[in-house]
């Protein structure tokens, strides 16, 4: 039987603020269905772009899905946190937010060289927070093989954002 996951998307107007249409995904991951069913497409999605030996996951929503991801892909599973939050030593990127800016870290150890890595999020938005990640792979001198989602606002335009690198969503909505 197929799960409909969006069906699990719930709405909430004006979060974190006005004018601003919040996608929680809370109730997929409440649901042992779509949470199966998300990290499953998710996967399969990403088996598309070969080997992957790490995903790299944004705080805080995509550690949610990225490390059950990882598990499903037979990858590690790596946190790029808020700056000050690693205790190790760090490589940082900055990145705009479809409502203001914000910075990431990876461990500076965290990432291979020549490493095949998926970049993962649960919302792909105007791609900033991805294109820090990929950054931050590359600073690394990993290779980004794909960016997956579960949730892309294409209104937004992000995937255009990421451009040369792949881009998967499992669901896509073209207005606020």
């Amino acid at each position: 039987m197929s799960v409909d996951i969006g069906s699990f998307v719930r709405d909430i107007p004006d979060f974190p603020k006005p004018g601003i249409v919040f996608k929680d995904i809370t109730p997929v991951l409440a649901s042992a269905e779509a949470l199966d069913a998300a990290v499953t497409q998710l996967a399969s999605a990403a088996r598309e772009w070969g080997q992957i030996d790490v995903v790299v996951g944004a705080e805080a929503r995509g550690f949610l899905l990225g490390a059950a991801l990882a598990r499903e892909l037979g990858a590690g599973f790596v946190l790029a946190r808020k700056p000050g939050k690693l205790p190790h030593e760090t490589v940082r990127a900055e990145y705009l937010l479809e409502y203001g800016t914000d910075a990431l870290e990876l461990h500076s150890d965290a990432v291979a060289s020549g490493a095949r890595v998926l970049v993962h999020d649960d919302l792909l938005a105007t791609g900033g927070t991805a294109r820090a990640l990929c950054e931050l792979v590359e600073q690394l001198e990993g290779t980004v093989v794909g960016c997956a989602f579960l949730i892309e606002l294409a209104f937004l335009n992000g995937r255009q954002r990421l451009a040369p690198y792949p881009v998967a969503s499992l669901l896509s909505y073209d207005g606020e």
